[in-house]
């Protein structure tokens, strides 16, 4: 007689909606998600201003622009993006194998705060709701370019992400094109939308709150929760509890709990193994190419690399890269190590 599945001990594999993809979990291999090995590594004593970086107020950047004395958040078009603001024509033939396209876009940096020293957790929520106030104005005044057709807001946290900065920021890439993971997204949001008159992610999230076992956070306008289908050991996604297409769409109300779920999730993170905790983060919304797109609802992904400790990664490598993606603990697994986490910052020994 065949034993009885069970989703904590058994092989299996999961859907993702969003992008129509699977995954293999592999729950034997890792029976307990986490055993106490913080393996804490001191953090870096940081400057409230460091004369060397040049994303410090009123320091030279590399391009050879000072930045103002600023306070709080400041934005500025990143001196060496991936996109250009040229409209260029080509000439080539394509063919099956062989097409190209001009791209054309705005690259821009966010700086979250003047003071060096801070992370997104350690900010005030106040100081991070205006960083959300950037967020919903560069949102609304790159997509009102005629040629932009999407605006990617997103931040890689730590060395370990490819972070050469450790001065809060993030980034905003603005593209004539709709990316690849985004028109994926899209198709498979629109599909379901009409079929069922409702945003995927709407019923998604209401039948999470009512399961509970992956929920991390709540609170009146958003739920931050370990996605089914997740990826990452400790991957999480924020999703608004109102359907709401993008940012620029919030009330005064949904900005103020977004900063505070930010803040809590963040904190929970660095929580986790004591340890200022590397992500890349980024928020997931509608395109800003003219029509309407009432298929969207707003969410926000946060893709960390640390399995165990402080020191232990998860790869994406071998099966992954040429199969399909894997993970050992169970996203249940993660939610409930994660919701175990205090929401008081951590102390920092120098």
């Amino acid at each position: 007689m065949n034993p009885s599945f069970d989703s904590k001990k058994h092989p299996h594999r999961r859907y993702n909606p969003l992008l129509d993809e699977w995954i293999l979990v592999s729950p034997q291999r890792a029976s307990r998600p986490w055993q106490g090995q913080t393996e804490a590594t001191e953090k870096e004593h940081l400057p409230h201003h460091d004369p060397g970086c040049y994303l410090c107020a009123g320091n030279l950047r590399i391009s050879g622009e000072k930045n103002p004395d600023y306070k709080g958040v400041y934005v500025f078009d990143n001196d060496f993006g991936s996109l250009m603001n040229e409209d260029v024509e080509i000439s080539e033939d394509k063919t099956d194998f062989f097409s190209m396209q001009p791209e054309r876009g705005i690259n821009r940096v966010i700086c979250f705060s003047e003071n060096h020293s801070l992370t997104l957790p350690e900010m005030e929520t106040e100081d991070i709701r205006k960083v959300i106030d950037v967020w919903q104005q560069q949102y609304e005044e790159l997509g009102a370019e005629d040629f932009i057709s999407h605006v990617q807001i997103f931040e890689n946290k730590g060395k370990i992400m490819g972070c050469s900065n450790p001065h809060p920021h993030g980034q905003i890439w603005a593209q004539s094109s709709i990316p690849t993971i985004i028109s994926k997204t899209q198709e498979n949001l629109k599909a379901y939308f009409g079929k069922n008159g409702k945003s995927l992610l709407e019923d998604y999230l209401r039948q999470e709150i009512e399961a509970g076992e992956r929920v991390v956070l709540e609170n009146d306008g958003f739920v931050a929760l370990v996605p089914f289908w997740a990826s990452w050991p400790y991957e999480t996604m924020i999703i608004s509890k109102r359907k709401v297409e993008n940012i620029s769409r919030f009330s005064e109300m949904e900005k103020n709990a977004l900063a505070e779920i930010l803040k809590n999730l963040t904190t929970k993170y660095d929580n986790l193994f004591n340890v200022s905790f590397p992500y890349s983060s980024g928020i997931h919304q509608s395109p800003t190419d003219g029509e309407d797109h009432p298929e969207w609802h707003f969410h926000m992904h946060f893709y960390p690399p640390l399995l165990r400790s402080a020191k232990v990664k998860k790869f994406m490598v071998g099966y992954e890269m040429l199969a399909e993606t894997q993970r050992d603990i169970t996203p249940e697994q993660s939610a409930e190590v994660l919701r175990g986490r205090p929401l008081l910052h951590y102390k920092i020994q120098f």
